[in-house]
């Protein structure tokens, strides 16, 4: 199966960051992402179970 997310791709997430802001871009794909916000630019790391349970839309990188 293809991975629907790679590094650089923006997602919005069913619930915002307390800036404001829905989207994330992902830094680091795996077991566990880093994600930063676009709003705040503040990172996490973020169990895959939960990003791929709350993503609403993939927004592909940028070529």
């Amino acid at each position: 199966m293809a991975d629907r997310f790679a590094v650089g791709d923006v997602i919005r997430l069913k619930k915002k960051h307390p800036c404001g802001s829905s989207q994330w871009e992902v830094l680091r794909v795996g077991a566990d992402f880093r994600l930063k916000c676009m709003g705040c630019q503040h990172q996490v790391m973020v169990p895959r179970r939960l990003v791929e349970k709350n993503v609403r839309e993939v927004l592909p990188a940028k070529s």
